[in-house]
């Protein structure tokens, strides 16, 4: 894979330098955004809290870990298949008119659920509760998305802003555990659930507050001040964005608002069939991590297994948006996908703590590529008013073989030992990686083919 870094030596002109990429520093710096990063990144750690909170209380009232992961299971399953109407609604109707009546739906729902969990109240009470607690999880990482690629159209910054949000996402999942895990034990069961809905109360509503990035829906109600956003701010920004970009969007028709789904787009069902893939070795690799721990005699060591797993994906999240790529992204996610299989598939062959933890640690680096050139897809295969729908499908491909997994891989797990339960990662990630060889042109922009075949081919031979 051939990668630049920007350089301002050389005998050359100015204008035959290549670009350099900006940092994070100045992406931070960029006006406004402050405000929608600091309240959404407070809106977005109940995501990780809410199923480890869950699993806790339940098992706490009812003892057992089987009904606490049922009941943890239908809010799985209820978010993911819900997240992608939310973000439809989000796109179609403004990011504020959705997430303001969800993060009060959420707040009311998981207090309920506490309460009569507290109370001892039956099983499919909790499991009735658990369908509206997951349905409403506010889809904050994909609204923030959303406003990154409204107000950074065109700029440079733009992978810069999704490895930014692939690490703060990262962070999320290993934070948020941990939280809950401290507040459950050491406060009361119940102190994580009422974390996490204050929370997701407080955050939801100070990010729905924030103007800064808010893209342009259609219809002017969610639309901010400032360049990068609106109908005009499209035009001459690049493929994928604007009202050109509905050309290449089935059922839309040009200049006209559209009410198509993002899944019609080819390009994001060859995305959401990647990110189920990295769902699943999310969960693949939490279940048997756990049986592998239990299996070398080192109980308590699968926290810090998994924990070294999501620094490797962060460190390399954090380093994808600091190099300046020459490959165009199609090309770098087929690549990327390719050595995460490969190393995904030798989980199953490792028997001992030191050798799983340098073998986790890359697989986590081979993760947060996959995730960052994914999202970095969808700005240029997506018009502008259906990326958040487009976001939350893939997040919610993310939940889904996630949830899979933990099912498939537990399973296997208990039957044959943690072994066979890293076949599940091993599995889905060969699977993904063979959809995503046959069907790589649904990846490429239809307006920028023949651009991004002559540069593929010039990166080709380093």
């Amino acid at each position: 894979m051939a990668t630049t870094v920007a350089s301002s030596s050389g005998t050359g002109s100015p204008k035959s330098a290549p670009p350099r990429r900006p940092g994070y520093g100045q992406l931070l710096r960029t006006p406004g955004v402050a405000g929608f990063l600091l309240s959404g990144f407070a809106a977005r750690q109940p995501f990780g809290m809410l199923t480890m909170s869950m699993v806790m209380l339940v098992e706490h009232t009812t003892g057992s870990y089987g009904n606490a992961g049922a009941v943890a299971a239908v809010t799985g399953v209820s978010m993911a298949l819900c997240a992608p109407q939310n973000g439809r609604l989000a796109d179609r109707h403004g990011q504020r008119a959705v997430l303001v009546p969800g993060v009060l739906l959420h707040a009311v729902s998981v207090a309920a659920l506490a309460t009569l969990a507290l109370a001892g109240a039956p099983l499919w009470a909790l499991f009735l509760l658990a369908v509206p607690a997951g349905a409403s999880v506010p889809q904050v990482g994909p609204m923030v998305r959303a406003r990154w690629a409204g107000k950074l159209a065109g700029s440079p910054l733009l992978p810069t802003a999704a490895a930014f949000e692939s690490v703060t996402d990262e962070f999320t999942f290993v934070i948020g555990p941990v939280l809950a895990t401290a507040l459950c034990t050491g406060v009361h069961p119940v102190a994580g659930l009422a974390a996490e809905a204050t929370l997701t109360l407080v955050g939801g509503l100070l990010f729905a507050a924030q103007r800064t990035g808010l893209p342009d829906n259609g219809t002017g109600l969610d639309r901010g001040a400032g360049p990068g956003r609106g109908v005009e701010a499209g035009r001459g920004a690049g493929p994928g964005r604007g009202v050109e970009a509905d050309e290449g969007v089935p059922g839309t028709r040009r200049g006209t608002a559209g009410s198509s789904s993002a899944l019609r787009v080819p390009g994001v069902r060859v995305l959401v069939v990647a990110f189920l893939g990295i769902g699943v070795v999310f969960g693949g690799m939490q279940v048997s991590l756990t049986a592998f721990a239990e299996e070398s005699g080192h109980s308590g060591v699968n926290g810090l297994l998994y924990g070294i797993f999501a620094c490797g994906n962060m460190l390399s999240g954090a380093a994808v948006g600091a190099i300046a790529w020459k490959r165009p992204a199609h090309g770098r996610l087929l690549i990327g996908y390719t050595a995460l299989a490969v190393v995904a598939s030798t989980l199953w062959a490792v028997h001992s703590v030191p050798l799983f933890a340098v073998v986790g640690f890359l697989t986590g680096l081979c993760v947060a590529p996959a995730l960052v050139t994914g999202y970095t897809l969808v700005d240029a295969l997506v018009p502008a008013r259906a990326r958040t729908e487009a976001f939350t499908w893939l997040t919610g491909a993310v939940a889904l073989g996630q949830a899979a997994a933990v099912t498939a891989a537990g399973r296997l797990a208990d039957a044959h030992g943690s072994r066979a339960g890293f076949l599940v990662p091993a599995l889905g990630t060969l699977a993904a990686l063979l959809t995503l060889a046959l069907l790589r042109e649904r990846l490429v922009p239809a307006a920028t083919k023949p651009q991004a075949r002559a540069a593929e081919g010039a990166a080709s031979g380093v």
